[in-house]
């Protein structure tokens, strides 16, 4: 081999061998590669709903469109129907009330009885139009309530839980129909959107309800919701409320109101969703803030971390009155009034209304336990009536300090038998209120579906009146950014946040006759104590060098 042809070959391997390292790091191009990729991006699932011959529709209604997807989901229906979003029944276990949307009562809307047309608007379930309705029927689950993500499934407000079968008009807003093939092809996991179409609309619109979760939460900015928010943690609603077997955790008729079973770990019993079951029951470093540490004995991190109720744009509801319903114009439509901001404050159908926005929530002690008044349950009419209350006392080593939204409202009661009385308010027939506009018919009406239900024994005496009402909500929403928490001085004094909370001894706030003297005599003797000391130093230096 001749001298430049060694060269040549010596020369080419070096190249080879410099190349090879680039070569490497160069992205696999080969179409089976760009085949494993590609679902990837597509999907999270790993099933490509669009694939599927049962989906490609057409559907005529929602249980059509149930019943392809039990083909494949066999338990699904089976394990919604164990779910509060199916039974809207709880047995609290500690209070032994019988609670849930078909037994609670409320200053919003009052209760379901005689009305489950309009409240299913709500339901996970097709046709739940009365006490009747089939709750083992597997077809009337509406999966796509909570699975849609295509953003166009929605239920029609007086459609018995189902969505429009055509474009529809109700009270000036456009209903659309969806096509129920396309939204069948492309469902996934639950989202802020699909929780919130129903927890977001609470009490009949958003942000009336609670006062922490509103639409503002599908996209809030970082100083709205740490959790939340794009800027932050970016959480949907499942992060923390955890499925299983499509029972989720968290319950506001049994708060974990202290969880003591610190982070929570795979494998061992979860107190979520809880701020210690990520946070721990020390959060705060313990080399500066050791003091708030201690504070999470008995005050909730929400009391310090969500400073103020509807901060994210929108007012929520804090008054109702319906005592004043009724009113029509000389068309027989019910009148509407809106203020300056362009918020309902009159109704027709529903009264007077009061908002609020970026305001201070309530605090009273609470163990987790809400307890209820129910129907038949005596209350005193010279009073405001509690329509819940939270259990538990500064003596309950379970209960903490918890903020609350409190609603205010005025609703119907019995003034013989001094009970709450329940109306039907929606309905094809005239004893419904929003039909005939006859308080008298639709509180007969109301209990007596109530009875039928099996919601109570009451009966209603034929006398009523309208008698001041009060509720309280759990916030736990709308955790504000740690630089915004309360300070000190929020709650250590005269008029802070805790002035009419009782309970023990709080500095700043209170005053005792012996408490104050004797730290201000401690105060002045340990300053004697310390002029003493230095004094007697300073003599005896004198005396030693002078």
């Amino acid at each position: 081999m001749s001298r430049p042809l060694v060269c040549s070959f010596l020369l080419g391997i070096m190249l080879t061998l410099l190349m090879a390292p680039v070569v490497a790091q160069e992205p696999d191009r080969s179409p089976a590669v760009a085949t494993l990729d590609a679902p990837t991006l597509l999907l999270e699932s790993t099933a490509d709903h669009r694939k599927f011959e049962q989906l490609s529709g057409p559907f005529e209604s929602g249980p059509d469109v149930t019943r392809a997807c039990l083909e494949c989901h066999t338990e699904a229906a089976l394990q919604v129907h164990r779910s509060i979003h199916w039974t809207w029944e709880y047995d609290q276990p500690e209070t032994g009330q019988k609670l849930g949307k078909r037994f609670a009562l409320n200053n919003l809307c009052l209760g379901i009885a005689g009305s489950e047309e309009r409240c299913s608007s709500c339901h996970t379930g097709y046709d739940f139009d009365g006490p009747d309705f089939d709750f083992t029927a597997e077809e009337k689950v509406d999966c796509l309530v909570c699975h849609d993500t295509t953003g166009t499934y929605v239920k029609f407000p007086t459609g018995g839980g189902h969505p429009p079968a055509e474009d529809t008009v109700f009270r000036g807003t456009l209903f659309k129909a969806p096509d129920l093939a396309e939204v069948a092809q492309n469902v996934g996991k639950t989202s802020r959107e699909t929780c919130g179409s129903c927890h977001f609309e609470g009490g009949g619109g958003d942000a009336v309800k609670h006062g922490d979760l509103d639409s503002t939460l599908l996209s809030p900015a970082h100083s709205v919701d740490v959790h939340m928010s794009p800027d932050g943690l970016d959480f949907s609603c499942s992060t923390c409320h955890e499925f299983s077997g499509h029972i989720q955790e968290g319950s506001r008729y049994h708060v974990t109101a202290k969880a003591e079973g610190g982070i929570s770990v795979p494998g061992r019993e979860s107190e979520r969703p809880s701020c210690e079951s990520c946070h721990g029951s020390e959060p705060h470093d313990t080399r500066i803030h050791d003091k708030l540490n201690q504070h999470v004995e008995r005050i909730a991190c929400q009391t310090c971390h969500v400073p103020e109720l509807a901060r994210g744009g929108m007012p929520t509801k804090t008054f109702w009155d319906w005592s004043t319903a009724g009113e029509r114009d000389e068309d027989g439509r019910p009148v509407v009034r809106k203020d300056e901001e362009g918020n309902v404050v009159y109704d027709g159908m529903k009264g007077d209304f009061r908002w609020d926005e970026d305001y201070p929530p309530i605090y009273r002690w609470f163990d987790g336990n809400m307890r209820y008044t129910l129907l038949g349950d005596r209350i005193d009419p010279s009073q405001p009536v509690e329509v819940n209350f939270p259990e538990g006392g500064p003596d309950d080593p379970r209960a903490r300090i918890w903020p609350f939204k409190v609603m205010e409202g005025r609703q119907p009661y019995d003034t013989q038998f001094e009970t709450l009385l329940l109306a039907h308010l929606f309905g094809r027939d005239e004893n419904a209120f929003w039909r005939g506009y006859d308080w008298d018919k639709a509180i007969i009406s109301g209990m007596a579906e109530a009875r039928r239900a099996g919601q109570t024994d009451a009966t209603f005496s034929g006398s009523f009146d309208f008698v001041d009402t009060r509720m309280y909500w759990p916030v736990n929403h709308m955790v504000a950014p740690k630089e915004q928490a309360l300070s000190c001085e929020s709650c250590h004094s005269t008029d802070g946040r805790l002035a009419d909370l009782p309970g023990p001894y709080i500095p700043g706030r209170d005053r005792h006759p012996w408490i104050e003297p004797i730290g201000w005599a401690a105060v002045t003797l340990t300053l004697l104590g310390v002029l003493g000391h230095g004094g007697v130093r300073y003599w005896l230096y004198r005396r030693r060098y002078h």
